[in-house]
């Protein structure tokens, strides 16, 4: 959410971010000067209301005293008493108004981030490595884990339906290897801390990084007793709000932290795409970086987020491009964005495999996170970011499809070979 005094102050500077991020300001900002006006009008009214009551309580206390007649002043005072409410109910309810658009307004894009319309607009940053070449037709993941009997996609669609997948053996033994290697590298040698978190939170965690309220729709939920629990989208949200409502200690930032899960999406809008395979699943596996830090820190610590991720990619030798996004193309609560897309020789392109995020105190101002700054008094906000480290499921894809051989088996990458316990996956029966 963004500060209200920075969105008074510079009104101007918003709309045009909104307007960079393809959004109509007058349809999100609505009547937020008139609406800032009166509030604050009504806001001066209680203060010099309450300054005439004590006032007049002073002035009936003095005329008691000296055995006066009060009634004049009593009479005054019940009626500020009225005209306080009054005016403080108006003061409220501006201020309901208010926090009604902040909560709806995205993160304004960082002046680094390129101007666009849509992905068409992102911007290529780097690549590493080299696209593969075959001496065959690769063939697209769904058909070679059919073929190697490793991905059953039938059977998933009995037992849950469209988009969930069934792995077996070596499929499932490799998606398992995939979650601790990313999990060891993180930790032992990125730093990151390990933390297990709920797969299911309440509303206030999923309005703390900003999927609520208005990304309800894409949600799985789920009654809980008189309010509902939300199947987590990703463990950003868990992992963001354990410190919800907290003050930390800036000895101890950056904090880098790191958590497998399992993520649930409804997909809802997105109807006809990616309906072969396991790219786009109502459930899935990932590896998630969080990190909070200092204002001052937090663009360093975004490019070495990303480059953690990198390394993942890396160490399993799979080619791929860093993507940094255009205005249109970011999540609401970025301030900017880095996608990381791996090479797919079985489709013939680039798919986003992580996406790297600073969201500078965005999530912190709904989430309640700050800091105290060594030697302050005052406190400030964190603030967080994120990236997929990785999405683990379309690793298990870019593996199978770049290590595909000719005579239909799968190697498996050198680093992950202890992990599988194999070097290869061969065809087994279904």
């Amino acid at each position: 959410m963004l500060d209200l005094a920075f969105v008074r102050d510079h009104l101007p500077l918003v709309e045009e971010k909104l307007r960079q991020r393809g959004m109509d300001p007058q349809a999100l900002l609505k009547d937020f000067h008139a609406i800032d006006v009166e509030r604050r009008a009504a806001i001066t009214e209680v203060e010099t209301l309450k300054a005439r009551r004590n006032k007049a309580a002073d002035e009936i206390a003095k005329l008691k005293k000296d055995k006066q007649d009060a009634t004049a002043l009593i009479n005054e005072t019940k009626e500020l008493r009225e005209k306080i409410a009054i005016a403080e109910s108006h003061a409220e309810a501006g201020d309901t108004r208010l926090r009604d658009i902040l909560v709806g307004l995205p993160n304004l894009p960082d002046d680094s981030v390129p101007v666009g319309k849509s992905e068409h607009d992102n911007v290529e940053v780097r690549r590493w490595g080299t696209a593969p070449n075959f001496d065959f037709t690769p063939k697209p993941h769904w058909e070679l884990g059919e073929e190697l009997g490793v991905l059953d996609l039938e059977r998933a669609a009995k037992l849950s339906g469209a988009r969930f997948a069934v792995y077996w053996d070596l499929g499932a033994r490799l998606e398992r290897a995939l979650m601790n290697f990313m999990l060891d590298l993180h930790t032992r040698e990125h730093g990151y801390t390990e933390v297990l978190p709920p797969f299911m939170v309440n509303a206030d965690s999923m309005y703390g990084t900003g999927q609520l309220p208005k990304f309800e729709s894409d949600l799985f939920k789920v009654p809980h007793g008189e309010k509902n629990l939300y199947l987590i989208p990703t463990a950003e949200v868990p992992v963001t709000n354990l410190y919800r409502d907290e003050t930390l200690d800036a000895a101890r930032l950056p904090i880098s932290l790191t958590a497998y899960t399992p993520c649930f999406r409804s997909e809802a809008g997105s109807y006809g795409k990616d309906v072969r395979g396991i790219i786009r699943q109502h459930q899935f596996q990932k590896v998630e970086l969080v990190k909070f830090a200092k204002p001052e820190q937090s663009w360093q610590e975004h490019e070495k987020l990303t480059h953690d991720a990198e390394e993942v990619l890396q160490k399993l030798g799979l080619h791929y491009r860093v993507m940094c996004l255009c205005t249109a193309d970011m999540s609401a609560a970025s301030a900017k964005t880095y996608d990381l897309e791996v090479w797919l020789p079985g489709q013939k392109l680039y798919r986003e495999i992580s996406s790297c995020s600073n969201f500078l105190d965005y999530q912190a101002r709904r989430a309640n996170i700050r800091h105290r700054p060594e030697g302050g008094k005052k406190t400030e906000l964190v603030h967080t970011l994120n990236g997929s480290g990785l999405a683990i499921g379309r690793t298990w894809v870019a593996i199978v499809e770049n290590y595909q051989q000719a005579d239909g088996s799968v190697l498996i990458p050198e680093i992950l070979r202890p992990y599988v316990g194999a070097e290869r996956i061969t065809a087994r029966n279904l």
